[in-house]
């Protein structure tokens, strides 16, 4: 288990996140756009602008804030690549987990000779998640992982992270504002709001028995013409 048991983020005199948080397997970070999801992430990322100040207290047996067994998938695949350079240059590790990343992804391995403008959205996705899995994480980091995608590769993506977590066991922070998407990945959450979690629990159990009327207010935008109470 990761335990943040204090994570404040600043600015000048102006107190942004002040948050705690468990990551037992699979815990989804939920808020609306503002709400200090991707300044967490930035913050055990240890990439947080030097202009902000960051208080982390934790208990874990790995490092946080930059440290090597941390995997992170941005949001937007499209500019996660440089487009000038073959994929199979922008990957650090040995050729032969390279090919190993690229089977459990379902890529061909010719993909590895080609440029990111030449792959499709789900191609880019999988081959940065494939990027983030390479040196063999204790934590991957999700930031909006399937937001640029169409819903078909959005399932597929989804479906992919449930598979690779059991196969490679990583935890899993995924920082969305998709409840619908958390739902089919994640066993816990966290409600963010100005910076303070305002519910917490087992997601399943939040989605049926809402406490606070910002989360309902969440559940009804995702949910207005979906039933989740299957």
């Amino acid at each position: 288990m990761i335990d943040v048991e204090k994570l404040q983020i600043s600015f000048e005199d102006k107190l942004l996140v002040d948050i705690a948080f468990e990551i037992d397997s699979s815990l989804a970070l939920i808020g609306q756009s503002g709400s200090g999801k991707s300044l967490t992430i930035k913050a055990l990322l240890g990439m947080l602008p030097q202009n902000m100040h960051c208080e982390l207290q934790y208990k874990s047996d790995f490092k946080l804030q930059g440290g090597k067994s941390i995997g992170f998938v941005p949001q937007n695949p499209f500019t996660a690549l440089s487009p000038l350079t073959k994929i199979k240059k922008q990957f650090f590790s040995k050729p032969q987990r390279v090919l190993e990343l690229f089977e459990e992804m379902g890529l061909e391995s010719r993909l590895l000779e080609r440029f990111a403008p030449e792959l499709s959205g789900g191609q880019l996705q999988r081959v940065v998640i494939a990027m983030a899995l390479e040196n063999y994480p204790r934590l991957l980091l999700l930031d909006e992982p399937t937001t640029a995608l169409d819903p078909d590769t959005k399932r597929m993506i989804l479906e992919l992270l449930e598979k690779l977590q059991k196969k490679e066991a990583f935890k899993m922070l995924f920082v969305t504002h998709d409840i619908a998407s958390a739902k089919s990945l994640c066993e816990d959450v966290c409600i963010i709001k100005e910076g303070r979690v305002i519910e917490a629990g087992k997601l399943d159990e939040v989605l049926v028995t809402p406490k606070e009327a910002y989360t309902k207010i969440l559940i009804e935008a995702n949910f207005a013409n979906r039933k989740f109470r299957e």
